[in-house]
């Protein structure tokens, strides 16, 4: 008898217990989300003016032991056009759409978005740095949703196995969340907090929600199959790998590959750089992207381009030259014993030519205050080079108005039985006064043998920057007025190297504007002291400049119908000649919709610059130093780009997508310049070659999702790059530029993920 009453007091409290299970349909039923933190004071954030939503908003918070479940209501009258604009995975577009923040152990230092569009096309972003979104990483988490008259719902159900987590307390885990709303067709954005991701604090500062400290276990095998047939070789290559991913808990999880996919799926964009600064691409390898963000420390820029490690260096141009690196295979470990963080990375390529990566990190949070610390370390055989490199970052957080980054970095390279050893550290400072104005100060130094580009991107060392910035936001704009918010930025700047050379003092006004019809446009005004140029000789002198002057305009304005439309003009006076020569560029972007799932883009680039300053060594490049010496060559030059494409989205599972790019480069010498000692530009009599160049990127790539991050991808791609020592027109070059037929691929590859 007494058994008899315990089992129906258990069927009981099962039936009064909330239903778990979340049926993920778009729909919000009230059974299904019992128990759920119930939100509704979503307020402005864009603009940023922290009144109450202009428009109705419901969140639900609900964690289960299949994940962490969101749910949104989002009432949008007849009188607001709905956005339901399909998108490529990432991709987005300016279309109604909801948004979960979170960050897992509450700590602030890495964090997650997912976006849900109207048309259930979803974005998936790591967040670092605060406010620093990275969309290469993909996860595999549950969305849908569904409309009515009075307007649309969506749900997320977020697996807990998606990220590393740190253990709970009592069975209970804080997390950071917020929930936000975007109504496409003003702009509009509505969360919870009343906090914006253009503020110098967000991830830190998301609200605190506590969950039970649930935990599941997850193990994935992903192996592919490529074919590649070269067109122009007249030759077939096969390959094949697997990715692995087990998390045993929520404390601990592990990736590893065996010879991966490079991404030929994914084209970089086209670049011509003749600068002295290595261009940056971002990487789409599964198993580099995953969890990748705890070991993104930035260092070296405000805006966190150059980091410690830079995964395509993995893989990237061989130390022979010969093409590029084979990974072999890659192992990355990310965990937490108690309120320490840690994460382990490996990573080796074949061949005589091959490099051996580690990176070793880990972090420690108080209530104030944080500390990490990295080390890596790049063997290269072949070059007879071992690359040691140790971080060291501090972030204090006193109170709400006020926060201090610091980072400190050291080199030590040992090549050839020499030793170089260096270091560099930089000091963020960030304060909020309220009522929309803010500072902040920078301090940053490069020392001259420091070097961090065996593992990690940095544009340049041998320098000191220091700069400080007023910020004042302005909302309370006329009801009648075209803007609904702007952003005023004033900036003052000091340059130098660390031999104690002046390279400029700089000075610049910026505008962000918020538009009414969901538009934005930025304008900036920059100027430049005279002062010298130690990059353009790539190490061979320092340069005395003239001023320089900077005008810079964009404007973005969303779909209307079947158009949408960015474009920008800039002025940029970088030559010798002076701020009354400077260079002018027009890039035009148009996109045709012919519906919510087919759309037609273009882009036409055009840029004039009188005054075009390059490096012309003897021993080559695009010009060539005459009389047996290196000179200064200054070019007129004209550059003209034709881009376009098509995105359809055939279906949830299906997407085609056409991508073309092209570039024309005409440069007419007008003068060669030699250094002096004391670095000023001497006029050469003899003459440098004018030179003309085009390039061709072309793809065509059909995509069919097989199961989440399980794909089958069929890519055909050409391209091709010219050259020649003769000046040609850029109308001319463009249309030469489809001729262009140094490669042609046919690629397929496919994917499939077992999860056990």
């Amino acid at each position: 008898m007494r058994l008899a009453r315990t089992s129906f007091a258990l069927l009981l409290s099962l039936l009064s217990a909330p239903a778990w299970a979340i049926d993920v349909d778009g729909r919000i039923d009230p059974a299904e989300w019992q128990g759920a933190q119930h939100v509704t004071d979503f307020r402005q954030v864009q603009p940023l003016t922290r009144a109450p939503g202009s428009q109705p908003t419901e969140g639900w918070i609900l964690a289960t032991p299949e994940g962490l479940a969101i749910g949104f209501h989002s009432t949008e009258p007849a009188n607001i056009p709905r956005t339901r604009q399909s998108a490529q995975r990432d991709v987005g577009a300016q279309a109604d759409r909801v948004n979960l923040y979170v960050d897992f152990d509450g700590d602030g230092r890495t964090g997650y978005n997912f976006t849900v569009l109207l048309s259930d096309s979803i974005i998936d972003t790591t967040i670092t740095n605060e406010n620093q979104f990275a969309t290469d990483w993909d996860g595999n988490w549950k969305h849908a949703v569904s409309e009515d008259a009075e307007g649309w719902s969506a749900e997320m159900l977020i697996p807990w196995y998606i990220a590393p987590m740190r253990a709970g307390s009592g069975g209970k885990r804080n997390i950071g969340v917020q929930l936000d709303r975007v109504i496409g067709a003003t702009g509009e954005r509505m969360a919870w907090p009343a906090v914006s991701v253009q503020e110098s604090r967000f991830l830190s500062v998301l609200a605190k929600v506590e969950v039970p400290e649930y935990s599941q276990s997850l193990l994935a095998v992903t192996p592919y199959v490529s074919g590649l047939y070269d067109n122009i070789k007249g030759g077939s290559h096969f390959d094949g790998g697997v990715d692995l991913f087990w998390k045993p808990n929520s404390r601990f999880q592990l990736s590893a590959t065996l010879n991966p996919d490079f991404g030929q799926v994914e084209s970089d964009q086209l670049v011509v750089n003749f600068s002295a600064t290595e261009t940056f691409f971002s990487d789409k390898r599964p198993f580099f992207t995953e969890n990748q963000a705890f070991f993104d420390v930035p260092f070296g820029s405000l805006n966190n381009a150059n980091r410690l490690l830079y995964t395509r260096r993995v893989g990237g141009p061989a130390d022979d030259g010969d093409g590029s690196g084979d990974v072999t295979a890659a192992v990355k470990l990310n965990g937490s014993a108690g309120a320490f963080n840690y994460g382990v990375f490996a990573a080796t390529e074949a061949d005589e030519a091959g490099r051996d990566f580690y990176a070793l990190r880990g972090t420690r949070d108080f209530e104030t205050q944080g500390v990490g610390a990295m080390f890596t370390r790049v063997e290269r055989p072949f070059l007879d080079r071992e690359a040691d490199v140790y971080e060291f970052d501090h972030r204090w957080t006193p109170n709400a108005k006020l926060s201090v980054r610091t980072t400190l970095v050291g080199s030590d390279i040992e090549q050839a039985g020499t030793s170089t050893r260096d270091s560099g550290g930089q000091v963020l400072v960030d304060y909020d006064h309220g009522n929309g104005w803010r500072q902040q100060g920078y301090a940053l130094h490069l020392g001259d043998g420091l070097q961090l580009n065996d593992f990690g991107y940095l544009e340049r060392n041998d320098f000191n920057y220091l700069r400080y910035q007023l910020a004042h936001r302005v909302t309370d704009l006329p009801q009648d007025s075209a803007y609904s918010a702007h952003d005023w930025r004033y900036a003052v700047s000091r340059r130098s190297n660390d031999h104690g050379v002046r390279i400029t003092d700089a000075w610049a006004i910026d505008l962000f504007s918020d538009r009414r019809d969901g538009g934005n446009e930025f304008f900036e005004i920059a100027g430049f002291t005279p002062g010298h140029d130690d990059l353009v000789t790539r190490g061979n002198g320092v340069v005395d400049v003239p001023a320089k002057f900077y005008l810079y305009f964009e404007r973005f304005t969303p779909r209307k119908d079947h158009w949408s439309m960015y474009w920008n003009a800039r002025y940029a006076a970088e030559g010798l000649a002076g701020p009354a020569h400077g260079a002018l560029s027009f890039d035009l972007n148009p996109t045709y919709f012919v519906n919510d799932n087919l759309s037609f883009y273009g882009e036409l680039f055009a840029q004039h610059n009188p005054d075009w300053l390059l490096w012309c060594p003897v021993d080559g490049g695009p010009c060539a130093g005459q009389g047996g010496r290196d000179l200064l060559g200054s070019y007129r030059a004209s550059l003209l780009q034709l881009n376009g494409g098509m995105q359809w989205i055939i279906s949830a599972k299906q997407e085609l997508r056409i991508k073309m790019e092209t570039i024309a480069l005409d440069a007419h010498a007008l003068q060669g310049w030699q250094l002096a000692a004391n670095g000023e530009p001497q006029r050469v009599a003899d003459g440098l070659n004018d030179f003309s160049l085009r390039n061709l990127g072309f793809q065509i790539r059909y995509r069919y999702e097989l199961a989440p991050l399980s794909n089958l991808y069929i890519a055909y791609v050409r391209g091709g790059f010219g050259f020649q020592d003769e000046g040609q027109g850029v109308g001319g070059l463009l249309g030469d530029a489809f001729s262009l037929r140094d490669d042609e691929q046919l690629f397929v590859k496919l994917s499939y993920r077992f999860e056990l």
